[in-house]
Formats: structure tokens, C-alpha cells, sequence
């Protein structure tokens, strides 16, 4: 019978103690060195050890912090008044977003359809990562149409949040008016950014967000980590 490899074992024993409830979601797991003291192995091994744990989402890690137990799937109320930090702080968890791109071009035929635009008017896209207490959780790629946002591309890269941003270029409000999900697998880059496995299940949404009045401000594609969250689709309006 094939030798089970002595990081796999680490890593068995590990997941073991964590289904014990011996390390809850949120501890922080020792660190290399302490493993490898622990159980008489290089740190290498242990790294490896970790490494497969993190693959398979029981583990993240935070940089210059440590190892993490992953918290439980977090629940995201999808409806009328979406507000992502609004649901990850009713979670109990922390919001944050990491900027990939800001970018003026052309629009899609898809986007242009969905802002009500000309096909190819310009259009200002945010791409970036959302997060809760450090963990990305989706990957979203936002965009707005240029002539009545001209100055939002700044704003953008002076707060990570939408809605603040939209504020600041005045529509003090927004509101889902659709909603399209779908499940698809990772693509290699979501992966990466992610912290997934190539070919991880996501949920895609796919929305439109309007102001007051009707005007589309927003159309926005979102790819969720499909093991870090629960979507509750309905209406979760306030009244």
C-alpha cells in the first residue's frame, strides 16, 4: 500500500482538529516553524501542508498576519438596495475592496444595451476584488456610463467604495431593478485572485442598478466564491 506523504498526514490531522472544534473559524492555526517542531519535519513540509488546506478553502492566509481557519459561508441578501459593505458588517464581518483596474473605453454591445447608451459609447470600468476580514469572497467588474459620471473615474481611486463614489458624483441613491445568476466555474485568473482552485464552482451575478428617476448607473457582473457564500435572493428592502 503507497505511503500516504508525510504533508498530506500534517494536513489530515490538522483538518482533524479543526472538525473537533479544537480551532474555530477565525483562529489563527500555528505557524510554520511551530509546526515543524511539532511534528519533526522541515518547514517545506509543513508550508506544503498548509498550502493544500488553503487550496481546498479550510485555511487562508493573511499577509504578514498568519494562517486563519476560513470562516462559515457568510449569508448576501440580493435585492432592491444592495450595499456590499452594508451586508458584510451585518455578517459581524469586516469590508474591504482591492482595486485591478479603473479604465475608460468603449462599451460593449451588452453594456451599452444594459446603461441604455449608444453601442460604443464610453464607459468608466471597475474591476476589482471584494472582501470580508481580508478573505476575497467575489470578483466584480463594474461600469458606468461616462457622460453622466464624468468625474467618477477619480473619485474611484480615491475611495474603494461604489456607493460613497456615486454620492460624491451625485446620485445619493441606487436601486437593483435586475437580477441574473448563474453558476460557472473559476477561469485560471479568478482563480488566482480568488485563492481558488482552477475550475472552483462560482455563482455569476449579473445586475443593473438605476437611479432615481429610472436613469441605468450601473451594470455590474460579479463572481462569487461559491463556498465562502450564501446568496438569499428577494426582497430585502428596508420597509
Amino acid at each position: 500500500m503507497p505511503r500516504v506523504p508525510v504533508w498530506k498526514s500534517i494536513a489530515t490531522e490538522l483538518e482533524g482538529e479543526i472538525a473537533r472544534g479544537l480551532y474555530r473559524p477565525g483562529d489563527k492555526l500555528p505557524t510554520e516553524a511551530e509546526l515543524s517542531r511539532r511534528f519533526g519535519v522541515n518547514r517545506h513540509t509543513a508550508r506544503r501542508a498548509l498550502g493544500d488546506m488553503a487550496a481546498r478553502a479550510v485555511v487562508h492566509s493573511k499577509r504578514g498576519a498568519g494562517v486563519f481557519v476560513t470562516s462559515a459561508p457568510l449569508d448576501y441578501p440580493i435585492g432592491g438596495k444592495v450595499r456590499f459593505a452594508q451586508n458584510i458588517r451585518a455578517s459581524g464581518r469586516l469590508p474591504g475592496r482591492r482595486s485591478l483596474r479603473i479604465e475608460t473605453r468603449p462599451s460593449s454591445p451588452e453594456e451599452a444595451t444594459a446603461l441604455a447608451l449608444h453601442p460604443g459609447a464610453p464607459v468608466i470600468v471597475y474591476e476589482g476584488l471584494s472582501l470580508a476580514e481580508d478573505v476575497p469572497i467575489a470578483h466584480f467588474i463594474s461600469c458606468f456610463p461616462t457622460d453622466l459620471l464624468p468625474d467618477l473615474a477619480v473619485t474611484l481611486e480615491q475611495t474603494a467604495s461604489i456607493t460613497e463614489a456615486l454620492r460624491s458624483n451625485g446620485i445619493p441613491d441606487y436601486t437593483r431593478i435586475s437580477t441574473r445568476l448563474s453558476a460557472v466555474i473559476a477561469s485560471p485568473t479568478q482563480a488566482l485572485h480568488l485563492g481558488l482552485r482552477d475550475g472552483a464552482p462560482l455563482l455569476r451575478s449579473e445586475s443593473v442598478n438605476h437611479a432615481p428617476g429610472g436613469r441605468p448607473v450601473e451594470y455590474g457582473l460579479t463572481w462569487f466564491a461559491g463556498d465562502r457564500i450564501t446568496l438569499i435572493v428577494g426582497d430585502t428592502s428596508p420597509g
